[in-house]
């Protein structure tokens, strides 16, 4: 058996009993048997092709943002570290913003 997420909360036997009524009473949910597998067909076949188009060619996830951050590890003064993650989320990004404020205001000689 997999291991469950913290919190999860499995059906009673009554609530199961409930759910495969409710399948059964649907047409159109059924429970896939073994005779079914078979015959499928993979959704490039059956789906028109602009459908598939549009659900295949989707990227998944965040969108890339115009400047990529590269990662980095520093080694910071506990206190500065918690003063910007008491802020709450979105912390790295304030802290950024404050390297970067900084650099404006302070050049560095390159």
């Amino acid at each position: 058996m997999p291991k469950l997420k913290v919190g999860h909360v499995s059906p009673t036997s009554e609530e199961e009993t409930a759910i495969a009524a409710g399948i059964a009473a649907d047409a159109d949910a059924r429970e896939l048997d073994d005779a079914w597998f078979p015959r499928a067909r993979p959704a490039a076949e059956v789906l028109p092709s602009e459908v598939y188009a549009a659900l295949a060619l989707r990227p998944r996830g965040r969108p890339k943002a115009e400047e990529t951050k590269v990662f980095t590890a520093i080694r910071l003064d506990a206190d500065l570290l918690d003063a910007f993650k008491a802020t709450g989320k979105g912390w790295q990004t304030r802290m950024n913003a404050a390297l970067r404020q900084f650099i404006v205001e302070h050049p560095l000689d390159r």
